[in-house]
């Protein structure tokens, strides 16, 4: 009965928490967008000291529900090494394995210093949480995005509105890289070996096993009724039981229940463990020779290529294909409102790319730069950034973008100003009156100026007291190939 109620909780967990990454309407959120915030790593990095507590306390009572339940990247891991099971038709697969201690808390301890020291973006490479958000954008969401797309084609034949065509391209090849890369290592290493990721790679895994050899309830041997007959090993795939001494490594052990399912003599029992003393194997366990513990000295992970996108082709009347826009080169990329600054932003972001997904407007995009490889920012191509949408700003777990509630609150806030290229400027080049950058801008930055020397143009001039760095002019601005105004970021953002 337990295994069944962890596998009914995990599996709705894992649907819910996938759909947060496919969710291009919004509506999931509105309901399910907690299920992010509770994930440890997030909530460490938003200092959300309710969620830890409880994280620590559920672990400190019933062992590591959380990667069995919680995290998706555990569940995935189950999926994959139940499908390798299925298919080889061996179910008893697994034995146990000796805890890799050196790997384990090296992984640990190079993961901590790499967050101390401002290093997300390599960090993060091995966040589990943020690591399948990669997998689920860039491997799950454009088949997700064709077949919505194949619905509201079906559907617009015979007369019905129930989907809409959303546009599918790749956002981020960087990103792209490094989720095929993770996505087959996870694969791998749950096809051969169930929970290796989880017990040798994963800092949270790793932290979560230091409490949970304490744990109040826990799988229990009954060395008097055990037969001997190694199934609870061979079903354990987190490896982590002991079958020739009796023992089980609790630090490792995910609170799968299997084990307690395929115990036919009944041997196995999940129950309170208040005042046992701890088994030699976990005696030496908790006091493990720190010098055994050294360091690993990685390399960081980073795929340098350039950002390729595969965009639709603009039509200007159906006359002609529109010259895609360049735009000069930024002093620094703007972040969102509620970022609070650039150090703040990318201190926090764990590149799981949930805001990238839900920009309704294309804005957010992971960057292709090694400082900050994969943390988003904003770029002004495919849309800008409406005044009226906080849509980032509610589904980040992290506090990288503090929520910003109202029209009001994000019009005051200014992630940048907009700066004009004079010679680029159609009114100068083409002698041609426009003005697109004035039109659209929200808060009335940009007003039209008589030319000097010329009474019958108008040029862009800007008002930086007024401009939030929305990105609208740029967005609008009809000057090729290199926009005649565009986005410089601030590094502190201000009210105005």
């Amino acid at each position: 009965m337990l295994r069944k109620i962890r596998i009914v909780l995990a599996g709705l967990f894992f649907l819910l928490i996938t759909l947060l990454f496919l969710d291009f309407t919004g509506a999931v959120h509105l309901w399910f967008g907690w299920m992010a915030k509770i994930q440890l790593l997030p909530a460490v990095l938003a200092l959300n000291v309710g969620v830890i507590l409880f994280l620590v306390i559920l672990t400190l009572l019933f062992g590591r529900v959380y990667c069995s339940v919680i995290c998706p990247l555990g569940v995935f891991q189950d999926i994959v090494s139940w499908l390798s099971g299925r298919r080889k038709g061996k179910k008893n697969r697994f034995g146990y394995k000796k805890e890799v201690k050196w790997l384990r808390y090296g992984l640990l301890a190079v993961f901590i210093v790499l967050m101390i020291l401002g290093l997300n973006a390599i960090a993060i490479l091995i966040a589990p949480y943020s690591a399948y958000g990669r997998i689920a954008t860039s491997l799950f969401a454009p088949i997700y995005g064709w077949i919505n797309n194949l619905l509201a084609a079906l559907s617009a034949h015979w007369g019905s509105y129930a989907f809409y065509p959303t546009e599918v391209y790749l956002k981020s090849l960087p990103v792209f890289i490094v989720a095929v890369v993770t996505f087959i290592v996870v694969v791998v290493m749950a096809w051969r070996g169930g929970r290796t990721w989880c017990n040798t790679v994963c800092p949270v895994g790793t932290t979560l096993g230091l409490l949970s050899r304490f744990s109040l309830f826990r799988p229990v041997i009954n060395t008097e009724k055990c037969t001997g007959c190694t199934l609870c090993g061979k079903r354990c795939k987190a490896s982590c039981i002991d079958t020739k001494n009796h023992k089980i490594d609790y630090s490792r052990c995910v609170m799968c229940f299997d084990c307690i399912e395929n115990c036919n003599s009944g041997a196995i029992q999940y129950k309170c463990a208040l005042g046992k003393k701890a088994t030699p194997a976990q005696a030496g366990n908790d006091t493990a020779d720190k010098g055994r513990r050294a360091f690993l000295a990685g390399t960081a992970l980073v795929a340098g290529a350039a950002t390729v996108e595969a965009k639709k082709k603009k039509l200007a009347e159906g006359l002609a294909v529109l010259q895609e826009k360049q735009v000069p080169p930024r002093t620094v990329t703007p972040v969102p409102a509620g970022s609070q600054s650039l150090k703040h932003f990318y201190s926090h972001c764990t590149a799981c790319q949930l805001c990238v997904s839900e920009c309704p407007n294309d804005v957010l995009r992971p960057s292709a730069r090694l400082a900050n490889l994969m943390q988003p920012e904003m770029h002004f191509d495919e849309g800008f950034c409406r005044i009226d949408c906080n849509r980032c700003s509610t589904v980040c777990p992290t506090g990288a973008i503090s929520l910003v509630e109202s029209v009001a609150d994000k019009s005051a806030i200014q992630i940048g100003h907009a700066v004009v290229i004079p010679e680029n400027c159609v009114v100068n080049r083409d002698g041609v009156n426009c003005g697109n950058c004035a039109r659209h801008c929200p808060t009335g930055a940009i007003t039209m100026v008589e030319k000097e020397g010329d009474p019958n143009h108008k040029v862009p001039a800007v008002d930086p007291a007024q401009c939030i760095g929305c990105g609208a002019c740029e967005y609008h601005c009809p000057a090729r190939p290199v926009s005649a105004i565009y986005v410089e970021g601030h590094e502190v953002h201000k009210e105005r």
